[in-house]
């Protein structure tokens, strides 16, 4: 009996008729993606060119036009790995390398961009794209040259400036907006920043840079227990973010060091509280809101010590690093009213008054505009050398000692000057005590009202003789002084002729 032949060509044929088949099928899925991608509905355009895929995975080209569809969605990262997938399938497909290279520039990493827009040139040496591919490439690596050495030198403002124009060319870049994100917190733009952080989040939620960033966000805007949160699980994302501890870690110190300080003052152990602020000042220069309120409690403290310079002084420092702190602008006007500042005092009111118009901002204006009308005219209590709360027997005692000193008798063998001067000073003692010894104008005077609208010293009306004479018993003419040998400046003898 004959054996049975086998014919196995025949299945062969079987098979390259299938797989011309499958061929012509995703041929067909192909041509309808293109049709989608001319429409510009890149969703449907992917679903067919992902069964043209499937029909036929070694056709560079279908990967390619995946590739193509993806970008359109700005899903770069996985039209790289199809670019990446279609030149591995054919080494010389030039639009495989040159989306490859766009989809690295685009996700910011030039240095890759670079070479495969070099490897398009090889296959096409005068392709325009490629070319201007190239420079683009050439000009992220300069911008991120630029902003590496800016924020080295903490030219944070140069940094933004830099990752704007990279990230014109390399929109879908995280890393350069995190850095951007970063500069802008440290500017003080903490909106900007945090809008940046939030759009990574919600696309990765797990981005340990943008948590980071957020947590910044939050630290430089006195938020401190909220920044921590952020650090921790940013570091829980990524325990190596070096960036992230170092943030926890002075967020955490500089919580305690104020906390201890505030603790001091409470106490009143006022050195001890200045102290810890001036060390809480030392953790992080970069921190300008909490460190605008440290400087304006060292103020305060500065103020209970007494120690009016400094006080004013840690109260502007606060300002430069917070325009808008009125605490800071309340305590350094307390400081210039209590050292008699009123011009700069009435300065730091109005400031407060036209950002919080209270009736308490009002009364405090008030009273500075009414010190510094006060201070604009002669200081009687200063001519007797008697302080504001003097009583009347303290008034008499010091007229009767300075008219004594500057009465022009006894300065009758100095020189003219000197003679002039003291007879000034003799007239001034007595328009202090005529004004400070009558109960009316010295509350007049006090209040700041002009002694002139209550029968004044009407010009030559004034007469410090007359007065002079009435303290000392209404005797008059034939007085003189007679120095004594042995005493000192200002002790002299007085009698009646």
């Amino acid at each position: 009996m004959a054996a049975v032949d086998i014919d196995m060509p025949m299945e062969t044929e079987v098979q390259i008729l299938d797989q011309e088949d499958q061929e012509r099928e995703a041929e067909g899925f192909k041509e309808q993606g293109n049709a989608f991608y001319i429409k510009k509905d890149y969703s449907e355009a992917f679903n067919y060119y992902t069964k043209a895929i499937d029909a036929c995975p070694k056709n560079a080209s279908y990967y390619g036009n995946r590739a193509a569809t993806l970008m359109m969605l700005n899903r770069f990262r996985e039209a790289l790995e199809d670019s990446q997938q279609a030149v591995r399938l054919d080494d010389c497909f030039m639009k495989g390398h040159l989306r490859e290279g766009k989809c690295h520039l685009t996700l910011g990493n030039a240095m890759a961009a670079s070479r495969c827009f070099q490897k398009v040139l090889e296959l096409e040496p005068s392709n325009g794209q490629a070319q201007q591919e190239h420079k683009n490439a050439t000009a992220v690596l300069d911008y991120e040259r630029m902003a590496e050495f800016g924020f080295e030198k903490q030219d944070f403002r140069k940094v933004v400036y830099c990752m704007d124009r990279a990230l014109a060319l390399a929109s879908a870049c995280h890393r350069f907006k995190i850095h951007k994100a970063e500069c802008l917190a440290l500017l003080g733009r903490y909106p900007e920043a945090q809008s940046v952080a939030s759009d990574i989040l919600r696309m990765d939620s797990t981005n340990a840079d943008a948590l980071y960033v957020r947590g910044l966000c939050l630290y430089y805007e006195d938020c401190i227990d909220k920044a921590v949160q952020f650090f921790v699980q940013a570091l829980r994302m990524a325990p190596d973010h070096e960036k992230a501890r170092l943030a926890c870690r002075n967020a955490k110190a500089l919580k305690a060091k104020k906390e201890e300080g505030n603790q001091a003052f409470k106490d009143s152990n006022y050195e001890a509280a200045y102290q810890l602020y001036t060390e809480a000042l030392t953790i992080d220069p970069n921190n300008i809101k909490t460190n605008a309120k440290l400087y304006c409690n060292r103020g305060t403290v500065g103020l209970k010590l007494k120690k009016l310079d400094q006080a004013i002084e840690d109260c502007t420092s606060a300002i430069k690093l917070d325009d808008t702190y009125i605490k800071a602008y309340l305590r350094r006007a307390q400081c210039h009213m209590d050292t008699e500042q009123y011009e700069e005092a009435v300065r730091d009111y109005e400031k407060v008054y036209q950002t919080e118009k209270t009736k308490e901002h009002k009364h405090l204006l008030k009273t500075a505009q009414l010190e510094l009308k006060k201070s604009k005219r002669k200081d009687y209590y200063k001519v007797l050398g008697v302080g504001k709360s003097a009583t009347d027997d303290e008034i008499k005692k010091a007229y009767r000692k300075r008219a004594l000193m500057h009465h022009p008798d006894r300065h009758s063998a100095a020189t003219p000057e000197v003679q002039k001067e003291e007879e000034k000073k003799f007239k001034e003692v007595g328009e202090a005590f005529t004004v400070l010894s009558d109960p009316k104008k010295k509350v007049r005077y006090d209040n700041g009202h002009d002694l002139d609208d209550d029968g004044g010293f009407g010009g030559g009306d004034f007469d410090a003789n007359n007065i002079f004479r009435a303290f000392f018993g209404g005797q008059g003419g034939g007085y003189n002084f007679e120095s004594s040998s042995n005493a000192g400046p200002g002790n002299f003898f007085f009698q009646f002729g």
